[in-house]
């Protein structure tokens, strides 16, 4: 049997961290299983409808580097297009043959209209949960002729269809994570299927088109546990075989509790903002709630395909830690190719106001450098803003009274006033001039240690700590580091 998985999500709004993790084990099992993985937008709720939605799905997808064979795709002139041989891939523009779906289930005795308003299901749940019961549909349409039924609806009455379950049955399905899940029928609600505006439900439409799409394992959250004997059944009902079902633990945050956009960045969308590496976002949620047999934690796309396994997808809800995020996330940082990450960087150093569109192109090396000397210290591309600052302008901000008074220590002056002739003399200020100025130092001024290398670092940057002074050097230059030493000795020897 050739595998089929599909991520079909609804265009509500942005790609969530877990709809993410779930589009990408989705992905893994296919490839390690030389299978298909589709993409298909559930948008029959219309009343939830975000215009864009659909383009930012695919984006997102596009941008973590889960690449779907079949499905819908932004085409070069910016509209949907599709690709695949079991379209259309939009729910919405599957109306006709859910029509027809849902008719085979009418004639058959497994559906039925259902014409009752509003009101009274709000009286009757609201009676229910008086009474402690379970809240469901009480089946007072059940007894319509399906004759009766059509010529109400015909006369425009409005309505509903629904499923209807045999009574006191009971619905047993081996999940692939929570092993078996068993529910009696009488616990359950005839599921509505097809709403009063004409468009199916998603408890109708998932089923027919995971059966079309010749869907093998049904790959989604736990939320969905609760509908999925409704779903055997409707299976049953039009004599189809079920896929193999596997539900997904929910994504936690440190308290425990679902991860929610009250808590802060859920959208990959708020992670690509903050510069988060793709690579690094997918590595990381791979691992909330699942870990490969070795526990290795740094793993490529190509690793994750080669180790991923969903018998060892965890039973509980995984912890979202950001900290650990940032930790792989600065991993990734760290190795990533400088030419690349010197282009992700500029439009923030652009935003910090440190340097100019002119400066893209007239100063790139040196931008370069500056990416390349930062980097270590981030966890996020948007740090570097911050991270950067030391190396713009001539003034220098102190960061604090223990950095002022080491400036004030009686040797700094003369100490400041031979550095800042040797950098004018010096052919060039590189690499090589800032491995050796601190021994030239040593040997002409007799200061040596904490006492020399710390008050040039703070005459320099303003900080006690921070990226190696060779690499300073080289990032300043000659004309900045004279002119902030020519600042200090100003402004700061007092």
């Amino acid at each position: 049997m050739s595998v089929r998985v599909r991520f079909a999500p609804s265009p509500t709004g942005y790609v969530h961290i877990g709809g993410l993790r779930t589009a990408l084990y989705n992905y893994l099992f296919a490839k390690q299983q030389n299978g298909v993985y589709l993409l298909r937008i559930e948008d029959t709720d219309r009343t939830r409808l975000v215009e864009g939605a659909v383009e930012n799905i695919i984006e997102a997808l596009e941008w973590t580097g889960i690449h779907h064979q079949e499905g819908p795709f932004v085409g070069e002139d910016g509209k949907l297009d599709e690709n695949g041989d079991f379209g259309p891939y939009i729910q919405s523009d599957r109306l006709e043959i859910y029509r027809e779906y849902i008719d085979q289930l009418l004639e058959s005795g497994h559906a039925y209209h259902c014409f009752c308003t509003k009101d009274r299901l709000d009286k009757l749940r609201n009676d229910q949960k008086a009474m402690g019961q379970i809240t469901k549909y009480d089946g007072l349409c059940r007894g319509i002729s399906l004759e009766e039924a059509r010529k109400r609806a015909a006369a425009g009455e409005p309505h509903v269809i629904r499923l209807k379950l045999p009574a006191n049955r009971e619905i047993v399905f081996n999940d692939l994570v929570r092993g078996r899940v068993s529910v009696n029928t009488d616990d359950m609600d005839d599921q509505v299927l097809m709403k009063s505006d004409g468009y199916p439900t998603y408890h109708l439409a998932v089923i027919v088109d995971d059966h079309l799409m010749g869907i093998t394992h049904v790959i989604r959250g736990e939320e969905w546990v609760p509908s999925t004997p409704k779903h055997i059944y409707t299976y049953e009902a039009f004599g189809w075989d079920a896929p193999q079902f596997v539900h997904l633990p929910n994504i936690l945050n440190r308290d425990k509790k679902k991860l929610s956009k009250r808590q802060g960045d859920v959208a990959v969308g708020d992670f690509r903002k903050k510069g988060y590496l793709p690579e690094a976002l997918v590595n990381y949620i791979a691992m909330v709630g699942w870990a490969p047999e070795d526990n290795q934690e740094i793993m490529s796309m190509e690793e994750l395909i080669e180790k991923f396994s969903l018998d060892r997808v965890s039973k509980s809800g995984g912890v979202f830690d950001v900290d650990k995020l940032n930790w792989v996330s600065a991993h990734y940082i760290r190795e990533a190719d400088i030419d690349r990450l010197t282009r992700l960087c500029i439009p923030y150093l652009k935003e910090a106001g440190l340097i100019s569109e002119e400066d893209c192109s007239g100063r790139y090396d040196w931008i370069r450098l500056v990416v390349k000397v930062s980097r270590d210290n981030l966890s996020y591309l948007s740090q570097i803003g911050d991270e950067a600052k030391i190396f713009f302008g001539k003034e220098v901000a102190v960061e604090n009274e223990e950095a002022m008074d080491l400036l004030r220590m009686e040797h700094v002056p003369g100490l400041l006033n031979v550095l800042k002739e040797k950098v004018e003399c010096a052919d060039a200020i590189d690499a090589e001039f800032g491995k050796t100025i601190f021994k030239t130092l040593k040997k002409e001024t007799g200061i040596k240690g904490k006492n020399l290398f710390m008050p040039v670092r703070i005459a320099l940057t303003g900080q006690m700590h921070g990226p190696e002074m060779v690499e300073i050097i080289e990032v300043l230059g000659r004309e900045t580091i004279i002119e902030r030493i020519d600042y200090m000795l100003e402004n700061n020897m007092a």
